[in-house]
């Protein structure tokens, strides 16, 4: 029997998020685009191009989770002199050790978030699921996608760094990602389960087409950020990872 037009109505609105959460989610999502997209116009337009070509896309995709936080970053630690011709040295200033960390965990990171964001609308579009729920569905597809995006970007750091062959340098990659966005995941799906079970449970789960998912998807990423950081640690003291 079909429900009364208002009585379909009210359950709309209670499976929709509230509006100021989505208010909140443009504007995050918003300062998040413009930091990225400042940080491109930074190294393409002004001419603060880096050393490490994959640090033009750990930079950016960085900012798209960190927001403000990773443009102070980029302008702190991550920034090259414009031209060597002025006679500038187009080296990034001297990192203190965080920093190192931190810039180690965001090129883990940038890796895992592009994984996330390609499995997560890939998933959605396909509708697919295990047991009935997308969940299972979506770590699957950010695992795999993170593991394959994650080394290759840690080859393209680590291979012109050591001077190594496409293959070795694929097996140093994997031993310096691997347990790093391991790490990342771990945060990042803990707080998916969250998401999933607890602030936004069934009949009323986000989805990848709202604007309140990716906003909590931005803390989660957080939250994979600083639950690798002790692994990126321990990796670049042991010198499995490059310190960029």
């Amino acid at each position: 029997m079909a429900l009364p037009v208002g009585r379909r109505r009210e359950e709309l609105d209670r499976a929709m998020p509230p509006s100021w959460l989505t208010a909140l989610a443009w504007t995050f999502l918003g300062i998040a685009f413009v930091c990225a997209g400042w940080i491109m116009f930074d190294m393409y337009v002004r001419g603060h191009r880096q050393q490490m070509a994959v640090m033009e896309a750990v930079w950016p995709i960085t900012a798209l989770y960190f927001g403000p936080v990773a443009l102070a970053a980029y302008r702190a630690w991550g920034r090259p002199s414009p031209d060597r011709r002025q006679g500038g040295d187009d080296a990034p200033p001297e990192k203190p050790g965080y920093a190192t960390t931190a810039i180690g965990v965001s090129h883990c990171g940038a890796g895992c978030t592009l994984g996330d964001v390609i499995a997560e609308f890939t998933v959605f579009g396909l509708g697919a699921s295990v047991a009935g729920l997308a969940l299972p569905a979506e770590y699957i597809g950010d695992y795999v996608l993170a593991l394959v995006l994650g080394v290759l970007f840690q080859y393209f750091a680590i291979a012109p760094m050591r001077g190594l062959g496409v293959r070795r340098g694929l097996i140093e990659a994997g031993k310096a990602d691997v347990l790093s966005l391991t790490a990342f995941e771990v945060g990042l799906f803990g707080w998916m389960a969250l998401m999933f079970f607890v602030f936004f449970p069934a009949p009323h789960h986000l989805r990848p087409d709202s604007p309140v998912y990716w906003f909590l998807m931005q803390i989660g990423m957080i939250a994979g950020f600083f639950t690798a950081w002790p692994v990126n640690t321990w990796l670049i003291r042991k010198g499995i990872k490059e310190a960029m």
